[in-house]
């Protein structure tokens, strides 16, 4: 009796590997009650195989139907948190940033536990897989005759199923599920190796790229220039029935405290390159104007010369320019290729207060170190300042709360507010709290930058700010979109004026029905509202 219950186990892991889906709204029982096409071929060859190679090409089978196994797992996690599908030629450098984000969301401990887990969790799946293939192939060689009349009704069941579109909830009897998953990796792979060398020849061709100096952006000279990310803003937060109702309060007060402070402000909607994560393919796309959706474009983009919109202003030689990077916690060589002068990390903003999960500091606190090391003094030339925020970065726990601008001090008036705030594994497994204290990190990114702008900027200052992408699909949807809010602000109304044929809204809050442009499109778009005139380069 063991015996027959170890393997119907055996023929049930061998199923399941045939007909696992990839994404996890697809998990499904009816997912599970098909007829695999490749579980049919596979008994066919296993029956007409000699018994002395059968074992081998078992054990092959196995492996196979393994790392398959595993594949499909990693995209059911890639998909819930990126919005894609796992690559297997670009993504295995971003394991090493999920561990870091473990570590500092659930401490180092978890985080090597998790590691371990994973790793023996991926030899456990290997191991069964190819043990129940050599169980399945071991039985159909003990009993060939019978083997072949249960082969060639399930066969012929399969045909029918086929043939007439037979389906149970939605969902096909007759499946291909195996062969499609390995047709679609194999399109994968030759689709980035030939986009690749596609881009490396788009990214040398830019329409700016041979412009002299003296014609970058003479609209904005004499300018105080901020590009500033939050982390994370995208358009559920604005529009979400949960969130929305408190990010879209914050906005509207925001817009009138400017207002009163002589502010003025237009919105759109950007298409984020990327979705849930990988902000550096957001903030990289709008700088540089070209599509970077995956990290073999981010290293070829930012190894080359197309020029991205902050070294525009480095290249005039009419800015100084400087970075405030609170999430970069090591070297960043990228700093070159932005055009950086200086560049202020998580080590060299003075902060001693602690930590707020993955987010080093508060955005209150960047801001403000932002202005005692840099925007506060007096300089010879205007500032260009790239600021990426980092206080509404998921788990959106603990968050930090806003104090008195003068109380900041090295950051330590927040020990007692972070050790109040709710605990990350609290959060993370709750969809409805995670879009609830999501909602609330925008509010206080948002807040803790225009407050800053009310209180230091002048009449030369011109803010543009954006998300870098949506939140984890947890928060936005399954199926959201790929939208982030982007602002530009400023008191002197020439500013403004310039992008009037822009058709954006008025205020800090996109109307639903804004220009939705690529964020790829900005950049150039930008340089000419602001007297560019392009020289295209080719490399």
């Amino acid at each position: 009796m063991a015996s027959v219950a170890v393997t119907v186990l055996a023929f049930a892991l061998v199923v399941s590997a045939l007909l696992l889906p990839n994404k996890s709204e697809q998990f499904k029982a009816a997912m599970f009650t098909r007829i695999p096409v490749e579980g049919l071929l596979g008994a066919a060859v296993l029956i007409a195989l000699p018994r002395r190679a059968r074992p081998w090409v078992a054990a092959v089978a196995g492996l196979g139907l393994g790392v398959l196994t595993v594949l499909n797992l990693m995209d059911v996690g890639f998909n819930e948190y990126l919005g894609r599908s796992f690559n297997v030629i670009l993504d295995w450098q971003l394991l090493d940033d999920a561990q870091s984000y473990l570590a500092d969301t659930l401490g180092g401990t978890t985080a090597l536990l998790a590691a371990v887990g994973v790793v023996a969790l991926v030899a456990a799946l290997l191991a069964a897989m190819v043990w129940a293939a050599l169980r399945v192939g071991g039985l159909v060689g003990r009993h060939p005759a019978r083997s072949t009349r249960a082969l060639l009704l399930l066969s012929a069941v399969w045909m029918t199923c086929s043939t007439l579109d037979v389906q149970f909830s939605g969902i096909p009897v007759a499946s291909q599920h195996a062969y499609t998953m390995v047709r679609y990796r194999e399109e994968a792979v030759r689709n980035t190796i030939r986009d690749e060398r596609a881009f490396a020849k788009e990214a040398k061709a830019d329409a700016f790229g041979a412009t002299p100096p003296a014609q970058l952006v003479p609209d904005l000279r004499g300018k105080d220039m901020i590009f500033t990310f939050i982390e994370s803003y995208g358009r559920s937060a604005v529009e979400d029935p949960v969130m929305a109702p408190g990010v879209d309060r914050t906005l509207d007060a925001s817009t009138q405290a400017l207002a009163k402070a002589g502010f003025h402000a237009k919105s759109g909607w950007l298409t984020s390159a990327t979705y849930g994560g990988n902000s550096w393919l957001g903030h990289s796309t709008f700088l540089s104007g070209l599509w970077i959706d995956n990290q073999n474009r981010y290293r070829t983009v930012t190894s080359g010369d197309h020029l991205p919109l902050t070294k525009v202003f480095q290249k005039t030689g009419a800015w100084d320019t400087v970075g405030v990077m609170p999430g970069v916690q090591k070297g960043w060589p990228e700093q070159k290729y932005y055009g950086l002068d200086k560049l202020y990390d998580a080590f060299d903003l003075g902060y001693r207060g602690p930590k707020f999960s993955w987010s080093t500091m508060p955005d209150q606190y960047a801001l403000e170190a932002f202005q005692r090391l840099e925007h506060g003094r007096k300089r010879d030339k205007p500032l260009m300042s790239e600021i990426i925020l980092t206080s509404s970065h998921q788990p959106w726990a603990p968050i930090p709360k806003l104090v008195g601008w003068d109380e900041l001090g090295d950051g330590r008036i927040f020990g007692p507010i972070q050790k109040a705030g709710n605990d990350p594994r609290d959060i993370v497994t709750d969809s409805q709290r995670s879009k609830e204290e999501y909602g609330k990190t925008i509010q206080y990114s948002v807040t803790s930058l225009t407050q800053w702008l009310t209180r230091y900027g002048t009449d030369d200052t011109v803010l543009v700010f954006l998300g870098d992408h949506q939140p984890i699909a947890r928060v936005s949807g399954n199926h959201a979109s790929r939208d982030v809010p982007v602002a530009i602000v400023a008191k002197d109304p020439k500013v403004l004026e310039k992008i009037a044929g822009w058709k954006w809204s008025d205020g800090l809050r996109p109307a639903h029905d804004a220009p939705v442009w690529k964020m790829d499109a900005f950049r150039d778009r930008f340089l000419t509202a602001y007297g560019s005139t392009p020289h295209p380069s080719n490399g």
